[in-house]
C-alpha cells in the first residue's frame, strides 16, 4: 500500500514528505485552489522530488491544451482527474491517471470502475460545497466497496488520528492526505506528516 502527500507547494515539503516515507507528492494545477502551484514552482518541486518518489499533478476540468502546457514543463509521473472528465479525455496524454470520485452514499463505485478501466486508481474523496479535495472533511466510509478496494485510493479528510482505522475498514490499495497534514493552507507540518505516515504504514503491517 501507498502514500501521497497531496497539496505540495514547496520543494522542501516534498523532499520532507518522501524521506519520511511517502511514496508520492501530489502538486494542484487548479487555479481555484488555495494550494495551486505555477509551473515554475512545480519544476522545483519536481527537482526535489527526483528519485525519491512519485510525481503527481491534479487538474479539475482542464482544456487538453492546459495540461499539455503543463506536462511541456513539469515531468509529471502521474495525472489526477477531479472534475467530470470522461475516461478519453484522461487517458489521451500517454501518463497513467487517477480518477477522483465525489462521494455520496449512491455512488455505484463498480460501475465507476467500469467505466474508466483504463485509470490507474479511483481516488474517493469528500464531495463538499463543490470543493475538488482538500476540504479536511470525511465522507461516511462504508460507502466505499471492498469490491473494487485494490484499485482503490482513500482520501478526504485523513489524518494521524484516524488513517489507521480509515486502512482497516476500507482497506484501500493508498491513502491521500492534504490538509490533514498542514499547520496552514497549503504548508505542510513535518510532525504531522511524520505521525501520519507512522500510523499508516502501522497499518499497513496490521492489515
Amino acid at each position: 500500500m501507498r502514500i501521497k502527500i497531496c497539496g505540495i507547494t514547496r520543494p522542501a515539503d516534498a523532499e520532507q514528505a518522501l524521506g519520511l516515507g511517502a511514496d508520492a507528492v501530489g502538486c494542484v494545477f487548479h487555479s481555484g485552489s488555495a494550494r495551486a502551484v505555477s509551473t515554475g514552482v512545480a519544476r522545483d518541486i519536481s527537482s526535489a522530488a527526483a528519485g525519491s518518489g512519485t510525481l503527481v499533478g491534479l487538474f479539475v476540468d482542464p482544456t487538453a491544451e492546459q495540461v499539455e502546457a503543463v506536462l511541456e514543463s513539469v515531468p509529471l509521473d502521474v495525472l489526477q482527474f477531479h472534475g467530470t472528465e470522461n475516461p478519453e479525455f484522461c487517458g489521451q496524454f500517454a501518463r497513467p491517471y487517477i480518477k477522483a470520485v465525489a462521494m455520496t452514499a449512491d455512488v455505484d463505485l463498480a460501475a465507476v470502475s467500469q467505466r474508466y478501466a483504463t485509470a490507474e486508481a479511483l481516488l474517493l474523496d469528500s464531495a463538499h460545497d463543490g470543493q475538488f479535495g482538500g476540504t479536511g472533511k470525511r465522507f461516511d466510509w462504508s460507502w466505499a466497496d471492498h469490491a473494487v478496494s485494490k484499485r482503490t485510493i482513500l482520501a478526504g479528510g485523513l489524518n494521524p488520528d484516524n488513517v489507521s482505522a480509515a486502512i482497516e475498514q476500507v482497506g484501500p490499495s493508498a491513502v491521500d492526505v492534504s490538509s490533514g497534514v498542514e499547520r496552514e493552507k497549503g504548508l505542510k507540518d513535518p510532525a504531522k506528516m511524520r505521525a501520519f505516515i507512522e500510523a499508516a504504514k502501522w497499518a499497513m503491517s496490521e492489515n
